[in-house]
Formats: structure tokens, sequence, C-alpha cells
């Protein structure tokens, strides 16, 4: 199991996300992906930062503005405040921290950042000429195109956007990617947990190993952005601007005796850069050179998930197959959509997105599942024992059983955790609930309380239920905290025990922690019926 060291410091972070647009469950996927994350390592004792955030420069959020007949500032504000704040408090993200582009705070420190990248060497001027997607927001290299088909037969598309690049010319700024190919191999090569999935770095090194070019960091023909401060004429090419929110948001070029330059000294380099497939390549080659140019550290992992797919096709608002959080959390819960995106797709491949299976795993695991077994067990406790923990007798095979399978399930799901592999946590610890489930069928304790004489045995199956819902509540409560405080409370557990926030997941196996006498409640439904729900 991993250290569980107070002051132990885990700093994560998601993309920062285009904002012409509204959020769609892709992004929402990668949130909740780092939400699950960071309150696992929360709930180890650990000193956790989480960061997300918005991208509010370049053309392509300057020509959404336009279409909207309003200034660029005032397109994102709109779209934060209505759009992108609100969809965090949807998804139930506790983030710590929320980069904006347009903050004072980011703009003065990418500003320092690249003074200091030009005054190290790496900067310089020339022409640039050749194609740019703007959905990308990305100079394309030769080979990235690929032969387009329908209205584009005959041209060269974009393979995200399927939309011919355009073709730019002008006088810019460059950073010498070139001279960091080397350097980028060696770092891999010696640390090739940097990027993960392995199919993620595999890509990468082939593409280091074909060779760097130099790469465009500003715009001449782009007003929307950060102006260079050596020439003003020209701003910060978009994603050299937005990289550096992972730095900027933790203090980058403060004094160091400043709190943000305390910040800065405790929490970079990030444990853990979130990043969608598509934008590997801006995170393992770009933004470690540039890291490199300034003389930072590099961070531990970049780790890039797949896409959320709908009718066989990624999720994209270009393409009208984005699809709002809320559309989702207004019929299953919040706790719910949070399960189903973690459990059923494997973090870094894709996944598609089904209705019909959202519904069948939220009857067959939430509902007849954990939210059954609660309900038979604070039911039982309150016909049986009048709403209070009866105390355990002599324990048999089967109670030492669900004993040890606890400890194993709080070793692997906390192992699994380590490698980003949400699904097998998750399913770890379904599958105790499975045995919990099996183990009231086969002691029947509807059975014992109808016989006197079973009294102490129906009290220790009873304890058994309930001590094991307490184990399940703190180890899904990073997935699933509303529900989890729900089943916390109705077993007692907040009265007796503390709030299920201090409960820490190295001691879930402790055997034996929810006393006797505890009150337990029959609440609602942990997992209402979908049909309840508004189905």
């Amino acid at each position: 199991m991993a250290s569980s060291d107070p002051s132990a410091s885990f700093y994560v972070t998601t993309p920062i996300y285009y904002v012409n647009d509204a959020p769609h469950i892709g992004h929402a996927y990668t949130t909740i992906a780092g939400d699950f994350l960071t309150r696992w390592h929360r709930a180890r004792g650990e000193d956790v930062w989480y960061l997300t955030g918005v991208d509010e420069h370049g053309t392509k959020v300057q020509r959404a503005a336009d279409g909207g007949g309003v200034t660029p500032q005032a397109w994102v504000d709109r779209l934060v405040e209505a759009e992108w704040l609100p969809v965090l408090k949807t998804v139930d993200a506790a983030n710590d921290d929320f980069i904006r582009t347009t903050e004072a705070r980011h703009i003065a420190a990418v500003q320092r950042f690249w003074e200091a990248v030009r005054d190290n060497g790496f900067v310089y001027a020339a022409p640039y000429e050749g194609p740019y997607c703007v959905g990308c927001e990305e100079f394309k290299f030769p080979g990235d195109l690929v032969d387009g088909t329908g209205d584009y037969e005959g041209q060269q598309v974009c393979p995200v956007h399927g939309r011919p690049a355009e073709q730019l010319s002008e006088d810019n700024w460059f950073f010498r990617l070139s001279a960091f190919g080397d350097q980028l191999i060696a770092h891999y090569e010696a640390n090739p947990d940097a990027i993960q999935p392995v199919s993620a770095y595999n890509e990468v090194m082939s593409f280091l190993r074909q060779g760097l070019m130099d790469i465009s960091m500003s715009r001449s023909s782009v007003a929307w952005g950060i102006p260079l401060p050596w020439d003003e004429r020209q701003t910060v090419y978009v994603w050299f601007d937005a990289l550096l929110n992972y730095v900027t948001a933790v203090g980058y070029g403060e004094p160091e005796e400043s709190e943000a330059g305390r910040q800065f000294a405790q929490v970079w380099p990030a444990d853990v850069h979130l990043v969608g497939k598509d934008i590997l390549r801006f995170h393992a080659v770009f933004w470690p050179a540039m890291l490199m140019a300034a003389d930072l550290a590099l961070p531990r992992k970049v780790f890039a998930h797949g896409w959320l797919l709908v009718g066989g096709e990624k999720m994209s608002k270009t393409k009208l197959t984005g699809i709002a959080p809320s559309q989702i959390i207004d019929h299953f819960g919040s706790d719910a959509f949070r399960y189903y995106f973690l459990r059923a797709i494997q973090f870094g491949q894709d996944g598609s997105f089904s209705w019909e299976d959202m519904s069948a795993r939220y009857t067959a695991e939430l509902a007849n599942g954990l939210g059954n077994l609660a309900s038979r067990g604070t039911a039982m406790v309150n016909r049986y024992c009048d709403g209070l923990l009866p105390a355990a007798g002599e324990a048999t095979a089967a109670e030492h059983a669900l004993v040890e399978q606890l400890e194993r399930v709080v070793a692997v799901a906390d192992e699994a955790m380590d490698r980003l592999d949400f699904s097998t946590a998750i399913v770890e610890v379904k599958g105790f609930i499975d045995a919990v489930n099996m183990y009231v069928t086969e002691q029947e304790p509807w059975v014992l309380a109808k016989d006197e004489a079973q009294q102490a045995r129906l009290h220790t199956v009873l304890y058994t239920i309930c001590e094991s819902l307490r184990a399940v509540a703190v180890l899904y409560q990073p997935l699933m905290p509303k529900t989890m405080s729900d089943l916390w409370d109705q077993l007692g557990a907040a009265a007796t025990l503390g709030p299920i926030a201090e409960q820490r997941i190295g001691d879930a196996a402790r055997w034996g922690q929810l006393p006797a006498g505890a009150p337990v409640v029959k609440g609602a439904g942990l997992f209402p019926r979908l049909e309840e729900a508004g189905a």
C-alpha cells in the first residue's frame, strides 16, 4: 500500500478546456477521473492539490466571440460563469483551484517564463508558412494531415476535425524545440512510466525518434492572446500560453519567500497530468521541452486517456456528438455518473457511452447490488434490534472469509489507484459487495430472527453486514461522495466514528470499528429505481 505520510504532496491536473462552447461529458470524464484520484489520495491522508480550468485565448475563441457579436473577454466571462464553473458542481468536483488564462497571475507568469526561455537562447525570430488547424489550435507538421473525403475529397484535412487546415504565412518567434529531442528520448528511456499507458509512450517515442522541428511560439495575426513582453505586436501561441497554466496556477515566478513561491516549491513538479490522447504530443513533447528550456523539473507522469465515443465517433461539439453532463446526471444522479464512466471504461482506452448500458449497470450494480444491501442491512437492524447496532458474537468461517477478502480488496484497490486503473479498483470493491450480498443470502438473518436461540448468531450477522458497509462507504467515498455520506449517516458512523471525509483508506479493513449501540437508520434508498427518478 502506498504511503499515507501526511506531509506527502500529490499534485494532479486536468487539461484546461477551451471555452469556445459549453462542456460535454468528454470534459466531465477527465474531471471526474482527476477528482476520484485526488479524493483517494486525500483519503490516504496526503496533502493534495487538484487543478482544473479553462483556456480562453486563441483563434477559435476569437472567432466564436466575433460570431456572437461580443468582445472575446465578454464571451469567455459569460461561458465560464454560465457553463464551466457550474459543471464542476454538477459532477461534484472537489478541485482546489480553477485557473483562467485571462487572469493577471497567469498572464504575468507566462510573460516571465518566455523571457527566461529567450534569455536562455531558445527563442528566435523567423517566418512561418504552413498549415494550421484552428480546431486543434495547432501548427501541423508534414504527415499530420490525411486525405479528405466527401466535400473535402482531394484536399488534406485534420484527422481530428475532418476539415482542411488553413494556410498561414506569418513573421513569428520560434521555440527551438529541435534542441531537446535527444534529451527527451533519454529522459523517457530512463523514466518509461512518465508517459502512460504504454501505447502513449510508444507513440511519443516514435514521434521523437523522427526528429523534432522548431515551432512557432507566437502569432502575429492573432490579437486575442498574451502579448510577448519583448514584441507586443505578437501574442503567445495559444498552446504555449495554455500549457503554462500548470505552473502559473501554483506560483511559478513568484518570490521564494512569498506564499505563492512556497507553494510552487512544495507542489511542483506535478505528479499526474491527465490528458486526452489527442493532446498527448503537446504534453509529452512540447511541454517538457519548454520546461527544460526554462530549467524547471519535468512532470512525473502524463497519462493519456482514451476518447468517449457516441455512435462510434469521438465526443465533439464540432460533429454535434457532444452530450451535456446534466442530460445524464438529471436522470441517474451525479454519483451514478461518476461510477459508470470510471467503472465501465478502462481508463486509457476508448469507451463507448450507451444510455442502455448505463441503465443496466445502474440497476444491477448500484440499485440491486450496493443499494439493496444497504437497505436490507439497515432495515433488519431496525426491525430486529430497535435501530441499535447489536454486538457481534463469535465469528465463524463465513465472517472470517469476509474479513480476509476485505483486507485483499483494500490492498488491490489501493495499488490499482497508483496505476490509475480506476476500473480495477472499483470492481474489487464491487466484488466485496457481491460477497456480502451472498453472505446475507446464505446466513438468512430473517430465519434466524424467528428462533430466540439464534439471537447471538443473528446479531453477529447483522453486525457483519453493517461493518462491511462501513468499509464500503470509506472505499467508495472518493468515487460517490454524496451517496457514501448518506450511507455513513444511516450506519450511525457519523455519530460514532466522525465525518466520513476523515476516514483513511489504510484503515478501512480494520474490522470492528462500528461500535455496538450505533444508531442505525433505515433511510431513503441510496439508488432509487430509475422509474422513481423520472424515467
